[in-house]
């Protein structure tokens, strides 16, 4: 046989060899391939799936996808909530987590404010005089401060609480320089305050901050008022008081 012939002949059949390679890997493929509608096919489901049942998520989503997806209905808290369940709702990005107890929902706990603030309001028609302030604040042991208002002052001179005046801008006279400007001055009222987170024993400044408004309201006659200017009752001093 001619050698030329020989060579092209090699040559077709090794062309045969790999054409039918390919062609066995495409059909092999194809045959291993889900049929759409089946159980793990395109648009299908798996078949080991529980029915009604959501995917899990897997490791590699982020904790927050586990947690911020909130039925939209449970954040009402229209419908029962499991007992198990933690329902976070709040616009402001504050969490407000309520666990359902069945019939027995517990009360809100009260918040004290950032700023604790009574009144003393002299009675109606009346005022208070200067002069009668002044020797009422000595009684209770409370400083004219820089402020031009009287302080509590612990033993680090620093301020407990204070106490202003109703009448603008809410400073006392000086009760040490112009005794003429305490006759002639009025108050319809004292303002007294307190910052609790700043204070280290906050419950006893509580304490001494409502003994001396009572000492006050003895001392002047005058009634004393709760943050909502309604009377100040025990209740509402020992709800405060427990707050702490």
């Amino acid at each position: 046989m001619d050698k030329e012939l020989l060579r092209v002949i090699i040559i077709a059949i090794g062309l045969l060899v790999i054409l039918g390679i390919v062609l066995w890997s495409y059909l092999k493929n194809r045959n291993a391939e889900p049929a759409a509608g089946s159980p793990r096919g395109r648009g299908g489901k798996d078949k080991n799936r529980v029915h009604g049942q959501a995917d899990k998520p897997t490791e590699s989503q982020n904790d927050s996808e586990h947690y911020a997806i909130v039925p939209e209905k449970a954040a009402t808290f229209d419908e029962p909530i499991s007992p198990v369940e933690l329902v976070a709702a709040s616009s402001s990005g504050e969490e407000n987590i309520r666990y359902a107890d069945d019939d027995n929902d517990t009360a809100p706990r009260f918040v004290v404010p950032d700023i604790i603030q009574f009144s003393l309001n002299a009675k109606p028609g009346q005022s208070f005089n200067g002069l009668d302030l002044a020797n009422a604040f000595n009684i209770v042991h409370m400083i004219y401060g820089s402020l031009k208002i009287y302080e509590r002052l612990d033993a680090n001179r620093l301020v407990d609480f204070g106490v202003a005046s109703m009448a603008r801008p809410g400073t006392f006279p000086d009760p040490n320089n112009n005794t003429g400007s305490l006759e002639s001055y009025t108050s319809p009222g004292l303002v007294f305050f307190m910052q609790p987170n700043v204070l280290d024993n906050p419950q006893a400044v509580f304490d001494d901050f409502t003994d001396t408004l009572h000492l006050l309201a003895v001392e002047l006659d005058g009634e004393m008022l709760d943050q909502e200017n309604n009377p100040l009752t025990e209740e509402t001093i020992r709800l405060f008081r427990q707050s702490l």
